[in-house]
């Protein structure tokens, strides 16, 4: 085992750069996935990813595919509550209650015009720039850009 494995936990960092819905979910599943199998998870929340963490945005992406004016995703949405697939809110709320890190890109803040009182400032542990990230990724053994 590494020496970087003995002193601290493993680690995944994610990318979150599209807030399309599917994408959304895709890194709250794994980022729940990983804290469930006793790994730490970061979610770096930038451009339109960010925007799912502005007050009342969580549910507003799009589908990244065959979207169809919205029908699309209601018809995913359907699919997915028969299936008894957690909210994208139940999603968010399990990560945070297992310990994952929430940091939002203050570049991304600064370019879309978005301010701190706009996000649902409960959920973020950190305001960081590429730095921040970059922190994280050099520790984690798994990174993802979605």
């Amino acid at each position: 085992m590494s020496e970087l494995n003995e002193q601290s936990a493993e680690r995944v960092t994610i990318v979150l750069h599209s807030g399309d819905m599917d994408k959304v979910y895709s890194a709250l599943i794994i980022g729940n996935g990983a804290l469930a199998m006793g790994m730490e998870a970061s979610i770096y929340f930038t451009f339109w990813g960010l925007q799912r963490l502005q007050k009342g945005g969580l549910d507003k992406g799009p589908l990244s595919k065959m979207n169809m004016f919205g029908l699309g995703k209601w018809m995913i949405k359907q699919r997915m509550n028969k299936a008894n697939v957690a909210s994208l809110e139940k999603l968010l709320q399990d990560y945070k209650e297992l310990g994952g890190k929430i940091i939002a890109c203050e570049m991304t803040m600064e370019i879309m015009g978005v301010r701190r009182e706009d996000l649902r400032q409960e959920l973020i542990d950190e305001y960081g720039a590429v730095g921040s990230y970059i922190q994280e990724a050099r520790d984690s053994q798994i990174t993802l850009f979605i």
